[in-house]
């Protein structure tokens, strides 16, 4: 088989998650998964063998291909495709269905689902896992993966249906005085979850709709806030980084910059060169 392939095995939550990221230029021979297989393309059209029909996948399609179903997959278009597809075990899909008070795994009339959003996240979040994400940032890694799952399960999973969280507010409150109370050693996005009788995907999507963006986002935010008041206080950014909960000064200062708008050294000195003038 020509085309090229990365295969890495992630780690996000402790789970093991296998992701495949190639470029395929000569037609797979009909196989089965023992895990349910989620992917989207990059580049190019894939075209797919499964329950006896021909199904045609690109970029602002979702693919998902149940576990033991054999299938086939190949260019739909010369010269190649390249797509980046997970392998998650059926219990982590099955959460989806589990938050909507199903006993059973999810299951998928078709096995291309037309949902850009939800492949642009599955490629960005594929791309995130890769370069080390689960190691970097446990809590977002873990975040990021059930709201996928889960969303797909919720959107797409036959039959589905929306279920409201009762007592968002109150579950907004409990993960956010967790998260601020741990701020250097965050608790896993399982074990909170567990503290409210709730799944980790109904945990999310409960405290998106109260907050506006997921736990591990406004953990960062809550983050440079305690930076900043430390910067006030003439802290270097090192030390600040070290404190608040960041790997080191350089994840310190990403999230910085997404959040005030300036490096921590600038906002640092312009604070500090304040004081001075007022003194």
């Amino acid at each position: 088989m020509t085309g090229r392939a990365v295969w890495r095995r992630a780690c996000p939550a402790g789970r093991a998650l296998d992701l495949l990221h190639a470029r395929v230029a000569e037609p797979y021979a009909p196989h089965v998964h023992e895990e349910y297989a989620v992917g989207a393309c990059t580049a190019g059209r894939e075209v797919i063998r499964y329950r006896g029909a021909l199904h045609y996948a690109g970029p602002s399609s979702v693919v998902v291909l149940e576990p033991g179903e054999a299938h086939t997959g190949g260019p739909a278009d010369p010269p190649d495709f390249t797509y980046r597809v997970m392998y998650p075990a059926a219990g982590l899909l099955a959460e989806g269905l589990l938050a909507q008070g199903a006993r059973r795994l999810p299951r998928f009339r078709e096995p291309v689902i037309a949902d850009p959003g939800l492949a642009a996240e599955l490629r960005r979040l594929h791309a995130a896992l890769g370069a080390g994400l689960g190691e970097t940032e446990p809590l977002e890694a873990e975040s990021r993966l059930s709201w996928l799952f889960g969303e797909l399960v919720r959107r797409h999973a036959s039959p589905s249906r929306d279920v409201e969280v009762p007592g968002a507010g109150r579950v907004a409150r409990l993960v956010m005085a967790q998260l601020a109370d741990r701020l250097v050693s965050p608790p896993a996005l399982a074990e909170i979850a567990a503290g409210t009788g709730l799944s980790r995907y109904q945990l999310i999507r409960s405290f998106r709709t109260e907050v506006g963006m997921p736990p591990y986002a406004w953990l960062a935010q809550h983050r440079v806030s305690a930076a900043r008041a430390l910067l006030e206080r003439g802290c270097r950014p090192a030390e600040a980084a070290a404190l608040t909960g960041f790997a080191d000064q350089a994840h310190l200062t990403r999230w910085f910059r997404r959040v005030v708008g300036v490096t921590p050294g600038v906002y640092r000195n312009s604070v500090q060169d304040r004081t001075a003038h007022y003194r």
